[in-house]
């Protein structure tokens, strides 16, 4: 077998590399894509982000702007809903399509949607085992120490229970976005179609990274059969 860091099961993570790749080429260029369109209402997204948010009682959520590039979010914690440099001041198509999902959030916590609410209890768990998982794994592999292989495999899993939860969460709160957008009339029926491809675009990017988690997962497993069948 070759090395660990190049054996062969890293063919396995080639086609999730290649497809989060792609993902990342589709968001940025439909986002670019529709920034250069303006909206016919003219508002900002943050004006938009405010009218939707007032829509459903959540006047007490306020819209921030943060820095960085398509760092948008909503926080359940602090129930405040922030928007990024590029975002927040702009009056494109694309711009209101992400202040509308990130409204999306706002509107599953408001509900408390039940998706949103075990990706939020499980976050912590993800972020530990997104820091421990390889380190044990690889350190077990080195040692051929296969239980500690196996407590890196299930801290692992945690990270993948959290992708495969995020799916439900991002999917449902694009739907709210554009149905937002439509009832209130914020965009055109026209000009909906390109809120659509950007946030279509960005559901691509957590479809990638769920693959990718995945797929890590099974070179994770693979591997400690490998040395499993060499002890035995």
């Amino acid at each position: 077998m070759f090395p660990f860091f190049f054996d062969s099961t890293f063919l396995l993570l080639l086609p999730a590399l290649f497809l989060a790749i792609w993902a990342q080429m589709k968001v940025k260029g439909a986002f670019h894509r529709y920034s250069q369109v303006a909206s016919r209402r003219n508002l900002t997204a943050g004006q938009a982000a405010r009218i939707l948010l007032d829509r459903f009682g959540l006047s007490g959520v306020p819209v921030g702007m943060v820095p960085g590039e398509l760092t948008d979010h909503y926080d359940p914690r602090a129930k405040s809903l922030s928007l990024s440099q590029s975002v927040y001041n702009s009056t494109s198509i694309a711009a209101i399509g992400v202040a509308a999902h990130e409204v999306g959030h706002a509107v599953q916590d408001l509900k408390a949607y039940a998706p949103l609410r075990l990706r939020n209890a499980i976050v912590p768990v993800a972020n530990i085992g997104s820091g421990l998982a390889f380190p044990l794994f690889f350190i077990g592999l080195i040692m051929r120490a296969p239980a500690l292989m196996n407590v890196g495999i299930l801290v692992f899993l945690g990270v993948v229970v959290f992708h495969l939860v995020t799916l439900p969460v991002e999917f449902d709160a694009s739907s709210k976005a554009l149905r937002l957008l439509g009832e209130t009339q914020i965009l055109a029926p026209d000009e909906i179609g390109g809120a659509r491809a950007v946030l279509n675009a960005a559901a691509l990017t957590y479809v990638a990274a769920t693959v990718m988690a995945a797929a890590q997962l099974l070179r994770l497993v693979l591997l400690r059969g490998m040395v499993g069948g060499r002890d035995d």
